[in-house]
């Protein structure tokens, strides 16, 4: 006789909603047309409930090897488990064992990605926040750019999928895609932008002006006022394009010179607003796993999320200097976060 097929899931259900309904295992195995001895079972085993998780006793160390890891987990960041059990000359400590005793010191985390600050750019940190702290932000225009390939910051995403549902799978390229380049400003509660730099084109001192030009000066800058160029402050950062002596005397002629000009710390990026600015627009783009398939589309992805973002939002970050300055001093040049 061949074996028997289990019970369905929709059989299963049946039998829990019989038996709240008080019938009896005999009547439940009538009703479905199965063996009584199957229906008995199954209730049985449902009844017994999940058997509890047995802890297996760790391999014990000793106090003073449980220092050793200590200050070897501090010296050896990102290190894994076995290269600090192995730099403390401990072996025979199994993986689980290694990694339970490590999460009572440290936790798992990633690399931040910011540029490492000495003591000259800590020092020149607090004399920009002195020497700017007095000063009117409404009218600073924060510029910076921004890069944005095919496939998002990470290249891949997670998040909740359905139960009877696939992950979808990401598009898989040999050579990444590329990506746009792109060009903003804020200034108060207005954003500027953003500007597409043409694809192919390398950013050096002469290109950079060029674009300027092309873009910010003819679309934007030359339809305001003379008093508000008289009072608008320039900032951008000290890209070698930008701070190159090229530049620096070109932005003069166009009368953005010497106080007009804000100068710019070392590897400061949380200093200025209009990160968390990229930060929305990727957001945005990059949601819920998104890729994209031509340059096109995600530099339309782009102007679409920008064209999304209010002038609140952008006031809240330009009006958030002032903390951000004083967060620096209080540091004593520290990174403040964003």
């Amino acid at each position: 006789m061949g074996q028997k097929k289990d019970l369905t899931g929709s059989e299963k259900s049946k039998i829990v909603r019989y038996l709240a309904e008080g019938c009896s295992s005999l009547k439940i195995a009538k009703l479905l047309k199965r063996d009584h001895r199957t229906i008995k079972r199954f209730i049985q085993n449902s009844q017994q409930g999940r058997k509890k998780r047995v802890e297996k006793p760790r391999r014990k160390i000793t106090a003073h090897e449980l220092r050793k890891v200590k200050r070897a987990a501090a010296k050896m960041p990102l290190a894994t488990s076995l290269a600090i059990f192995q730099s403390c000359n401990i072996t025979g400590v199994p993986k689980s064992t290694r990694c339970a005793i490590l999460r009572d010191m440290a936790k798992v985390r990633k690399a931040e990605r910011r540029p490492p600050l000495n003591k000259t750019h800590k020092v020149k940190r607090q004399d920009w926040a002195k020497k700017y702290l007095k000063t009117d932000f409404s009218k600073v225009l924060w510029t910076d750019e921004m890069r944005v390939s095919l496939d998002g910051p990470d290249g891949w995403a997670r998040g909740w999928i359905g139960k009877g549902q696939r992950a979808p799978v990401p598009l898989r390229r040999q050579q990444g895609g590329g990506g746009v380049l792109v060009w903003a400003g804020i200034i108060k509660d207005e954003l500027v932008g953003p500007f597409r730099v043409e694809d192919g084109v390398k950013l050096n001192s002469q290109s950079y002006c060029q674009f300027l030009e092309d873009t910010f000066f003819k679309q934007w800058y030359r339809k305001k006022s003379a008093s508000f160029k008289k009072n608008m402050i320039f900032m951008q950062d000290n890209a070698p394009s930008h701070a190159s002596k090229y530049s620096t005397a070109w932005l003069a002629r166009k009368g953005i010179k010497e106080e007009k000009l804000m100068t710019w710390p070392p590897c400061s990026p949380d200093l200025n607003p209009i990160e968390n600015l990229w930060s929305i627009i990727k957001c945005e783009i990059y949601k819920e796993g998104k890729q994209y398939t031509s340059l096109n589309s995600v530099w339309e992805a782009v102007v679409a999320a920008a064209r999304n973002v209010d002038g609140e939002q952008i006031k809240t970050l330009t009006e958030s200097m002032d903390g951000r300055l004083l967060s620096v001093l209080a540091k004593k040049g520290g990174y403040i976060g964003r």
